[in-house]
């Protein structure tokens, strides 16, 4: 009850900030009011479909393919699965968490989903080509080659010490 009551005033403030800003003319809360709207927009084009294809990756994808492809028995090719899948995520790590949720809760390993998610924000599809149309394919093709290898040795890293730790997620 208390966290609920602290969001409505934490969003109460944010408004009051906001109308306060364009009454005023304060530029820089102008400039917050126009990029919250913006992006909120951007997010209400980009949700329903990701989290109708999150739904659908659910129920199409079996447990056990996860299992053999990005469980324990799978050795390096759970960490190139997890990095093509993450190549075709649309909406950066807003959408990758729920996948990455699926993946945990259909037997990933942890460090298949620590490259699941870092992929996700370094090595998309789209914003390879866009950053290759900018910055030159070169730049790209380095940057990935270099990114790749830290991404796996870290979510390697990462899932052992979670794994010796014992970590679970809990549902509530």
């Amino acid at each position: 009850m208390k966290k609920n009551i602290l969001k409505f005033i934490i969003i109460g403030i944010y408004g009051l900030f906001l109308a306060y800003s364009f009454i005023f003319n304060n530029k820089h809360g102008i400039e917050i009011g126009k990029n919250f709207y913006l992006y909120m927009i951007e997010m209400i084009k980009v949700l329903p479909s990701a989290f109708i294809l999150i739904g659908l990756f659910e129920v199409w994808i079996k447990k056990e393919t996860v299992e053999k492809h990005m469980g324990s028995g799978s050795v390096f090719s759970g960490f190139i699965w997890a990095i093509l899948l993450a190549g075709t995520t649309v909406g950066g790590l807003l959408t990758s968490f729920p996948v990455a949720v699926s993946l945990y809760k259909k037997g990933a390993k942890l460090s298949v989903i620590f490259c699941y998610i870092s992929s996700s924000a370094i090595c998309r599809i789209p914003m390879a080509v866009f950053e290759a149309s900018f910055l030159g394919l070169k730049f790209t093709l380095i940057r990935l080659m270099i990114s790749i290898p830290l991404v796996i040795i870290s979510s390697i890293l990462l899932g052992n010490y979670f794994e010796k730790k014992e970590f679970k997620i809990i549902n509530n």
